[in-house]
């Protein structure tokens, strides 16, 4: 894998961060309506922040 900034780094930290709150706030708000469509949009949601999540974390190893 090719080098990368420090800027680069703290960006990916910083997308990294975001993607986690993401997901931690869809997973609050599904749990948190009664809405049984809302709820499986949320948990959809939330999958789709992990997978982000997720990738962006693989490509630093």
């Amino acid at each position: 894998m090719a080098q990368i900034s420090e800027k680069e780094l703290s960006a990916i930290g910083d997308l990294l961060t975001m993607e986690e709150t993401l997901c931690q706030k869809c997973h609050y708000m599904a749990s948190n309506t009664t809405d049984k469509a809302l709820a499986d949009r949320y948990n959809q949601l939330a999958q789709q922040h992990q997978k982000h999540f997720d990738e962006l974390y693989g490509n630093l190893k």
